[in-house]
């Protein structure tokens, strides 16, 4: 042999993967001139093995992850030797990279390296085709573009939706833990550090720039492990930072326990007061929470969470090292305690009167809250609350917007559950696992039960004596992220080399998530032709959403994606509402989507093993078969499946005639005026149709497009409009709709002559009213005749003077 490679642990592993892509068995090896040196302890490396390997070789390749501990040791353990090998690793005999010193190691990486070094010994045919099909794959990876992303995310009613964000104007730095998320979004956030270095970086930066001042984000779980030396080194170094201290009463990275000590906030307080911070003030969603005998140090203020920009901007203007506690616990402990009636759980509900939303997004802005999701309507884009996920944190309320009301003995209504049994399928024609290990690719997001899939398929095949071996990506699942299960089946334990699923590798996806199946991990297993895809189409938002209001999933680009990739065998099916349509949750589609795939034949198990596994596995057991008998049901009939799914909405006026959007808009506007105001928008409407036949014939564009917008412009929803929304018996329907209970609602408005304005935005301040507020509305919509005239007292304001002229401006162009 003249080529070594040395390697250890997981790369072991990678090599062999890396040795299969190249068709090259321990015989081809022998015959190309290959050895592979395996060792057991990576330090210190044992001497006499590693020479009497070494013994003849040219050169030997070092395949270890990160940087190099094992090249460094056999450089040192060779050098001396009479003809030692060249020895190459992370960089090659020219200096060159050769491997990554970050990040995890590809196989296809390891079988270029080796291929080459191979050929340049002798030429090989079957050698040259392996590695020009590994080159190939490789560079339709680098070539990938994905059409969207699913970037992790807060968790509903998380604290760090309000604590991260800075006045305008200002800077801040992340530090390690959730609110490292930052970075992602609009929150004027920059570079961080180590864990514990929080800081570290402003201490230098500051005497060379022009800024004065900086905001330092410290997690209290950093902060009890090391974080306290670095804000101490500011108070010493005397820079003007302000720490945001975020406590959030658990580590929620690494299982959301508590911090080692059992550290408080008046604690903590104590500390950086005795350390020296020039000024503490600790923000909180409760002010009353603390006990009255909690031994605060002087000086120390508790302000409610929405002084938040005002404490800060009052701290960014003292001269040293400040620090602000923000104080609220971690909304997905929160969940957790609630659960076990460990936390008051509050009887209040948030809901959003889709009448009254406008779909500004202004609710998104102040909460940056994923549990407020989109609704598309005939008018556009709304606003609704996904009950579900909400985590009651009450942030959205904030939002400047009527449309928000509050329900206390509220319980969301508990979805119809069908009881009819999934019918009996004929067993399907199943791929085999062949000479070399059938790759299985799960994909979606966390939470939804990717990593059970990925388990339950090990287990099956454990039940029939095959071999398997998965391995999972989480990554940030618990914030949204992308997750990916990789499994190999096999027909002997030896055959499965690397886990994960590479390039080109993949027998069969299973796309939980449109998103994260059109994501280039997942296109780039795909093999074309031969790949089987199935994915949920089910378009769920990204956390995006909340700060761009406009935001659209392009959905049909990334099917176009997947599809292209699969040459044909990609099949779309809305798991998540056939799911919830059958048991009431989405959290059944993956395993919807697992007897699908099996149905399809794409499965190379039983249905047996796979059903005892689901039995083992022991959640939600009864539920889950049946998941998985209505997924191949779905496959081999969808006609069975049609009579349980809700049923399509019926067509839209926007998308039946012109003569339909126009006379649906004057019926609204005779509701919201009278006859004579929906008289004026339809004579406004035909002289624009006349003047676009003249002109077009057969064009109805423009005069769809006035329709839409002129409506929009006529049916402000100013006080009247509003009152008349909320008193009409369709929002006590819409409240019935979505809870049982005895329902008690609260109001959240900011009337024009009642409202305080916020001091920082200049914003009406919020009142709440209680239901006693639903006889002011219907006695406010029976005046509705008043608006326009000299007697209506709202329409004197700035706001109302503006839209009457906006409108005015329109009519003229028309």
């Amino acid at each position: 042999a003249r080529i070594g490679v040395a390697t250890v642990g997981k790369s072991y592993l990678d090599v062999r993967q890396a040795l299969d892509m190249l068709g090259l068995d321990e015989a081809r090896c022998a015959a190309l001139g290959l050895k592979l040196y395996k060792l057991g302890c990576s330090w210190p490396i044992e001497p006499t093995g590693l020479r009497e390997f070494a013994a003849g070789l040219s050169t030997i390749i070092v395949v270890e992850e990160k940087r190099s501990l094992i090249e460094a040791q056999l450089r040192e353990e060779l050098y001396g030797a009479a003809n030692p090998p060249v020895v190459v690793g992370k960089r090659d005999e020219n200096g060159q990279w050769l491997f990554p010193a970050k990040g995890a190691l590809d196989p296809s990486d390891i079988a270029i390296a080796i291929g080459e070094r191979l050929l340049q010994l002798r030429h090989d045919d079957a050698l040259a085709a392996a590695l020009d099909l590994v080159r190939r794959s490789r560079g339709e990876l680098l070539s990938l573009r994905e059409a969207a992303v699913r970037t992790p995310y807060f968790c509903s009613g998380c604290p760090h939706n309000r604590s991260t964000v800075v006045p305008e104007g200002a800077r801040a730095y992340a530090g390690i833990g959730c609110h490292f998320m930052a970075l992602y979004m609009d929150r004027a956030t920059e570079g961080f550090t180590q864990m514990g270095g929080e800081g570290a970086n402003w201490v230098g930066e500051s005497f060379f720039s022009t800024r004065r001042h900086v905001f330092q984000n410290l997690g209290d779980g950093t902060y009890n492990h090391s974080g306290a030396l670095a804000l101490r080194w500011a108070i010493d170094a005397k820079v003007n930072i302000t720490y945001k201290i975020l406590f959030n009463d658990a580590v929620a990275m690494t299982g959301g326990q508590r911090h080692e000590g059992g550290l408080n906030v008046p604690q903590i307080a104590r500390q950086v007061t005795a350390d020296g911070a020039k000024r503490v003030v600790v923000v909180t969603d409760d002010v009353g929470k603390y006990e009255k005998e909690a031994n605060w140090p002087p000086g120390v203020a508790v302000r409610p969470r929405e002084d938040l920009i005002a404490v800060e901007t009052e701290l960014s203007e003292v001269e040293g090292a400040t620090v602000l506690i923000y104080d609220q616990t971690c909304a997905a402990e929160k969940r957790r305690r609630r659960k076990r009636g460990q936390y008051p759980d509050p009887d209040k509900r948030v809901f959003i009167n889709e009448r009254v939303c406008e779909g500004c997004g202004d609710c998104g802005v102040k909460s940056n809250c994923v549990s407020v999701q989109p609704l598309e309507t005939e008018f556009g884009r709304k606003r609704r609350i996904d009950q579900s996920s909400c985590n009651k944190d009450y942030s959205c309320v904030d939002g400047f917007c009527p449309s928000f009301v509050t329900v206390a003995g509220a319980r969301p209504k508990a979805a119809a559950v069908k009881t009819v049994a999934p019918p009996a399928c004929p067993e399907p024609v199943r791929r085999e696992i062949g000479e070399r290990p059938y790759a299985i690719l799960v994909t979606g997001v966390g939470g939804t039960g990717v990593v059970t899939i990925g388990a339950i398929l090990a287990m099956a095949a454990h039940l029939e004596n095959k071999a398997a071996a998965a391995i999972d990506m989480a990554g940030l699942a618990q914030k949204g992220g992308a997750v990916f299960s990789h499994v190999k089946l096999a027909r002997r334990p030896g055959d499965i080399h690397a886990i994960r699923v590479g390039a080109g590798e993949a027998d069969l996806i299973l796309g939980g998530d449109l998103v994260v199946t059109g994501a280039k991990p997942s296109l780039a297993a795909m093999r074309g032709g031969e790949t089987g895809v199935v994915v949920n189409s089910a378009e769920l938002f990204p956390g995006d959403f909340t700060r761009n209001p406009d935001f659209s999933l392009p959905a049909e680009r990334v099917k176009q994606s997947i599809a292209a990739r699969c040459a044909g065998e990609a099949r779309f099916i809305d798991a998540s509402a056939a799911a919830t349509a059958l048991f009431g949750a989405a959290i059944g589609a993956n395993m919807f989507l697992l007897g699908y795939a099996y149905q399809a034949g794409y499965v190379p198990l039983s249905a047996a093993a796979l059903r005892r596994a689901i039995t083992l596995n022991g959640e939600a057991t009864a539920m889950n078969l049946a998941a998985f008998d209505w997924g191949r049901a779905a496959f081999a009939d969808p006609s069975r499946l049609a009579p349980f799914l809700a049923p399509q909405a019926p067509p839209k006026p926007d998308g039946q005639s012109l003569d339909a959007i126009i006379a649906r808009r004057e019926a609204l506007l005779t509701a919201y005026q009278n006859e004579g105001y929906a008289a004026r928008y339809r004579r406004t409407v035909e002289a624009v149709r006349r003047a676009e036949r003249e002109r077009a014939a057969g064009g109805e564009a423009l005069t769809a497009a006035v329709a839409r917008n002129l409506f929009k412009l006529m049916a402000i929803k100013d006080e009247y409009e509003v009152a008349r929304l909320y008193a009409d018996s369709a929002f006590a329907q819409a409240l019935r709709g979505a809870f049982d209970g005895d329902l008690k609602v609260t109001f959240h408005l900011a009337p024009p002559l009642l409202a305080r304005k916020d001091p920082v935005t200049g914003e009406a301040k919020k009142m709440r009213f209680g239901p006693w507020m639903m006889t002011v509305f219907r006695a406010l919509a029976a005046l509705r005749g008043l608006r326009g005239t000299p007697l209506d007292v709202f329409g004197y304001s700035a706001e109302r003077r503006a839209e009457r002229a906006l409108l005015a401006d329109y009519e003229t162009l028309c």
